[in-house]
């Protein structure tokens, strides 16, 4: 998250890029403009699953999970593979999704090691109930962005 609330004005970034010889100081305002708004869309999304009990990071898990529509379940490999999270922190997120019954976890038919993942029938249902809260807060954002 970027916590600064009140940007570098225009002056002191460009003081900046002469001492450090930036070329385009105006692309690093527009980029540090780019990393608060998306803070800030970030943090309204963390309060929106909070209020849901859960967060982003299981939320996305159910999106992967969800989005491969030739398949019913993913390889929990995969699954961290598509998420940029450490192996131990995906564990941990897929062992209380599975106590919360989000999810199911069997062994991999070719893979006894491997463990394959799917939607439970509550979790779809609750992916399902959070997904028009997430659109709407993303397109509220969006809006008030373009203004």
């Amino acid at each position: 998250m970027f916590f600064l609330k009140e940007l570098p004005s225009q002056q002191m970034v460009e003081g900046y890029s002469k001492r450090f010889s930036v070329k385009d100081p105006a692309a690093i305002q527009d980029a540090l403009s780019m990393m608060r708004d998306a803070s800030l869309l970030l943090r309204e999304l963390e309060g929106y699953f909070s209020e849901h009990g859960t967060s982003q990071l299981r939320f996305l898990v159910m999106i992967v999970i969800d989005r491969e529509p030739q398949r019913d379940s993913l390889l929990a490999s995969e699954i961290a593979e598509r998420i940029d999270v450490s192996r131990p922190v995906m564990t941990r997120t897929l062992k209380s999704m599975l106590e919360d019954e989000l999810i199911a976890m069997e062994a991999d038919s070719s893979d006894g090691r491997a463990k394959c993942v799917a939607l439970t029938r509550s979790g779809k249902k609750f992916l399902q109930e959070i997904l028009p809260g997430y659109f709407k807060i993303i397109s509220k954002f969006m809006k008030e962005l373009n203004r």
